[in-house]
């Protein structure tokens, strides 16, 4: 079995991804965490047990955080497709504390005092390792359980690996009762391995820098150039992507390492909102959104909807890859809203531009 940075040498070498020596060093704190969980594999049943009750420690998990695109979630893919640790599960963070909101709310139902310690346990059940991308804790119902979740998953003998865009200091910074927050802060520094990977190269928007991203017409060999673009951006298989925003779904067909892709109708013709669309817009960093039609008084509702999508996407910085039925001036040039559309063609003209980036669009209105 080759090592991971084996693999990785591999693929540079394949040109699949370019070679760096931050994610080098990123590198050997997951094979050290590999190599930890294996070496407690032996504490079983009643020897762990023993182990426990006598202060043995849990393994020491792995939070790698950095900036954008630097790399993270696709280092952290490549420890969960070649592990041999015997039961795993990977997950978005948010995803994941969705899924475990609705979990509490059904064991309540059963009357016992404290929930965590039961969902913690089916957590448990999925395998020794448990990957979460992305965490990223703004909301006071996450801020308030993940201290007492994480305790509880630690000591169910959870290896976490997480990757965030900051420090486990730098969440919630500014939340409500952020104080009752700090001790999860201190369990995270003292569970897990805090790893920095900055190597100031957002990689996601490198794959995509003086690629055409505005695909018209919308016909087959525009799809084509879809499917490219996003074989190179996911480098893997792609889930489908649910969000639940107050009480309705957002569902995205495909979803890996940050990068998106829906068809027009599977998100504009969704009885959708501006805060959905922010919420998907804060969940992803590029879209690739195929089969935009010409717009008129017939689709009204869908094009009200575009309009929503795309402020969202300029205004939280989201990389932006379209096919289409007409150039942006075109798209939208007769019936009700197209004289307001003047102003999100201009966006989606703005976005092509290679230097259009994350910085630059939250100095514009």
């Amino acid at each position: 079995m080759n090592s991971l940075l084996e693999i990785y040498k591999v693929r540079v070498a394949e040109r699949r991804i370019q070679s760096d020596p931050a994610q080098i060093a990123a590198i050997d704190e997951l094979e050290e965490l590999e190599a930890r969980i294996l070496a407690s594999k032996k504490d079983h049943s009643l020897i762990k047990g023993w182990l426990r009750r006598n202060g043995a420690k849990a393994v020491k998990g792995l939070y790698i955080w950095g900036s954008v695109g630097s790399g993270k979630s696709m280092l952290m893919d490549l420890l969960f497709d070649t592990t041999t640790v015997e039961g795993k599960s990977r997950i978005h963070f948010l995803e994941f504390m969705q899924e475990v909101h609705a979990r509490l709310h059904e064991v309540r139902k059963s009357g016992v005092n404290d929930a965590i310690p039961p969902v913690a346990k089916e957590i448990s059940r999925k395998g020794r390792l448990l990957c979460l991308d992305e965490m990223e804790i703004t909301d006071i119902a996450d801020a308030m359980i993940v201290g007492r979740l994480f305790e509880c998953l630690f000591n169910c003998d959870i290896a976490v690996c997480t990757t965030s865009n900051r420090a486990p200091a730098q969440h919630y910074e500014k939340g409500l009762n952020r104080k009752l927050f700090l001790p999860f802060v201190d369990l995270l520094n003292e569970k897990m391995v805090v790893h920095q990977l900055d190597g100031g190269t957002d990689y996601r928007q490198n794959r995509i820098k003086g690629e055409k991203t505005y695909f018209c017409p919308a016909d087959d060999a525009a799809t084509s150039e879809m499917d490219r673009i996003w074989m190179d951006l996911i480098g893997g298989e792609p889930e489908t992507l649910i969000l639940k925003v107050s009480g309705r779904e957002i569902r995205v067909p495909q979803f890996r390492n940050g990068a998106a892709r829906a068809r027009f109708w599977e998100l504009c013709a969704q009885p959708l909102g501006p805060g959905d669309f922010l919420a998907l817009a804060k969940f992803v960093r590029v879209l690739l959104l195929d089969d935009i039609p010409l717009l008129s008084r017939s689709n009204y509702n869908e094009a009200r909807r575009f309009i929503m999508l795309i402020d969202a996407l300029y205004d939280s910085g989201v990389k932006l890859i379209a096919s289409a039925d007409a150039e942006p001036s075109k798209l939208y040039v007769e019936g009700e809203g197209s004289f307001a559309f003047q102003r999100t063609a201009s966006r989606l003209i703005e976005m092509q531009s290679s230097e259009w980036s994350a910085t630059e669009s939250q100095s514009r209105g």
